[in-house]
């Protein structure tokens, strides 16, 4: 029989978890509701004839297939709004959620809340890939332009990737030693890409440092289901290692004696989260905080439990992205990745002290 405290105790369990539910709906439906209001302002920048709803409607009747008399306003604010605002919208939505979802990958995989999706070198390796091409005229296929970019830098990202893995195989891999060895790629890209740049002339380096910084200006549709198919199907079995990703976040030794092959789960999620982020990097360039930052602020609010902070910290990242792909409309000479960095690094800032101040101390 149980005694009335433990009764009550019982009950007040039920009562924490069902208002600790309901806080994680109340988020998640906030998020969803700037998402959308962020939609509907980035196609007001790029057409500012139109009223809210209105600009809300012509996307959805471009969407249900309706068109417009020729040359009306709808029509040139249809053009406007679904080649400029929609596929920055879209562009910004598909990376956010595959950045966050590789960032809280990575951080729990890790048991490091310093972890993002750059920390094996994908980075480095991608603008090695994409310098070559843009700089050097060298190209792992026989295309020019975007493309031939967008498939070196694929490449080059996979390069450090591959290079953990055979690693892996062959030594003890403890998270340190991979972030070290990550390190360690990154400086020995970033040594031959400085190399590159330097003996360039203006042009092609403006061209080299606007992709390396984090630019959809040069992004078309045809990239787009690529980027939504590798994201979609990749968080999906992301969200299916939930389980095993908590206990990670404990330990080797932890997640060794819960019956993980440690070894062999992080060399297959690290080759995931590599794909994902190298098929995201190579057509828009190095988007940094987003991977980092998300994770953090979700697990502040929610707790650590990855199959709610994975899809929290994915809809904050794609809002996140929305806020920098509308300034960056706003101020056309300002790339996406520079507009992220420089809302992302002071909310990092902010995050610590006040998780220091309020006595939280450390994400894990």
């Amino acid at each position: 029989m149980e005694t009335i405290n433990e009764v009550n105790d019982r009950e007040e369990m039920v009562r924490q978890y069902h208002r600790g539910i309901l806080r994680k709906l109340v988020i998640l439906a906030v998020l969803v509701a700037g998402i959308v209001l962020m939609v509907g302002a980035m196609a007001l920048t790029v057409y500012d004839g139109l009223t809210l709803s209105e600009a809300y409607g012509v996307i959805w009747a471009h969407i249900t297939g309706q068109e417009f008399p020729l040359r009306s306003e709808y029509w040139w604010a249809d053009r406007y709004i679904w080649n400029i605002a929609m596929l920055h919208a879209v562009a910004a939505i598909v990376c956010g959620a595959g950045l966050a979802c590789c960032g809280s990958l990575m951080q729990s995989l890790m048991s490091n809340p310093l972890a993002d999706p750059y920390s094996t070198g994908i980075s480095s390796g991608a603008c090695l890939g994409a310098m070559a091409a843009i700089i050097m005229g060298v190209s792992m296929a026989s295309l020019s332009g975007s493309a031939g970019t967008a498939v070196n830098a694929f490449v080059g990202a996979m390069v450090p990737a591959a290079l953990i893995v055979v690693i892996s195989e062959r030594i003890r891999m403890t998270p340190a030693t991979l972030i070290l060895i990550g390190t360690a790629l990154s400086m020995f890209f970033g040594a031959l890409m400085s190399f590159m740049m330097v003996s360039t002339d203006s042009d092609t380096l403006q061209e080299a440092y606007l992709w390396q910084v984090g630019n959809f200006g040069n992004l078309t549709w045809s990239a787009i289901p690529i980027m939504v198919s590798v994201t979609a199907v990749g968080s999906a079995l992301v969200m299916m290692l939930t389980s095993k990703l908590n206990v990670m976040s404990l330990g080797d030794t932890s997640a060794q004696s819960l019956g993980i092959d440690v070894r062999r789960f992080r060399t297959l999620a690290i080759t995931l989260m590599a794909v994902m982020t190298a098929a995201l990097v190579a057509f828009v360039g190095v988007i940094g905080f987003v991977g980092l930052v998300c994770p953090h602020i979700v697990r502040l609010l929610t707790g650590s439990d990855n199959k709610y902070v994975i899809p929290l910290s994915m809809a904050l990242a794609v809002l996140l992205m929305l806020v920098a792909c509308y300034l960056s409309l706003s101020f056309s000479s300002l790339p996406v990745g520079v507009v992220i960095s420089a809302l992302g690094a002071p909310i990092f800032f902010l995050m610590i002290v006040m998780s220091k101040n309020s006595g939280k101390g450390a994400i894990y």
